[in-house]
């Protein structure tokens, strides 16, 4: 035989490639995952030069060999590409799965920490919070404990990319804001619409900057009287106006209406018992 025979393609569908270019066949899959195995079982032939050999169709077999040769094993890796469960989309998917539940676990530490912390009213940020300090700050201390009494904790943290440690300052920052909001949120609805009394205090901040300190009291559904901050508000002076106009501005923030005020204490803003200046 002096050509190619395209019966071959039946008995070797699995692999046999023919080049009309080349004249001479390819193993498709030793060209794709093919190891190096110098002269056995053909060498390069079958991947750059081609077999040519048509009346020795004995030497296709021979390339196949045994049941562990190397074109058996890149066979096997032709074939595990394949499958459904090996196609891109759903190893994207299941890696997309798996970084989420990371993410999950490191996120619920970090919010766990932020809770804790703000609950018992102590500082986040320590004097110095480089890798080699003995003490990191409440924050990095507190994560570090998790993470030291958890392994699942601690092989995300170890593992997390160095821009995706949610330890920032800034996202500690946003996830104190997301919490003040939840709880602002669980306050209004406890209140349900009900009838309430505002006391308003002024204070100084470090930076010696106007500040007016709000809170409500209201009957909760059990008969309790209770008392819930619901915000600190920046003013520009403390005259009975501006502080007027900032109260009028928080409790529209929060769906307040001040048809349901019922009592009012201004207990460090003495200027705001004069009754033309009062919110009702």
């Amino acid at each position: 035989m002096r050509r190619f025979n395209p019966d071959w393609f039946i008995d070797y569908k699995n692999w046999l490639e023919y080049s009309i270019e080349k004249d001479a066949v390819f193993c498709l899959c030793c060209y794709l995952f093919r190891q190096d195995v110098g002269k056995q079982a053909g060498g390069d032939t079958f991947v750059r030069t081609g077999f040519k050999l048509w009346h020795k169709k004995e030497k296709l077999q021979t390339h196949v060999g045994g049941v562990n040769s190397a074109h058996n094993q890149a066979l096997k890796k032709c074939e595990d590409l394949m499958k459904p469960n090996q196609h891109i989309n759903n190893v994207f998917v299941k890696q997309t799965k798996e970084e989420k539940i990371k993410y999950r676990i490191q996120l619920n530490a970090t919010v766990d920490c932020i809770r804790f912390l703000l609950r018992q009213g102590l500082a986040f940020r320590g004097h110095d919070e480089s890798p080699d300090s003995s003490d990191k700050g409440n924050f990095l201390e507190l994560l570090q404990f998790l993470a030291d009494h958890n392994e699942s904790i601690n092989e995300v943290i170890q593992n997390c990319p160095k821009n995706n440690k949610l330890t920032h300052p800034n996202i500690q920052k946003d996830i104190v804001n997301a919490a003040a909001c939840e709880t602002t949120n669980a306050i209004i609805k406890d209140l349900d619409n009900g009838f309430f009394s505002v006391l308003v205090d002024e204070s100084r901040d470090t930076s010696i900057k106007e500040q007016m300190a709000v809170v409500l009291r209201y009957v909760d559904k059990k008969g309790n009287v209770t008392e819930r901050f619901l915000g600190i508000v920046h003013v520009t002076d403390t005259t009975a106006l501006s502080l007027k106009v900032a109260i009028e501005s928080l409790f529209s923030k929060h769906g307040l209406s001040l048809s349901r005020l019922r009592g009012q204490g201004y207990d460090g803003a003495s200027n705001m018992q004069v009754d033309s200046c009062s919110c009702c």
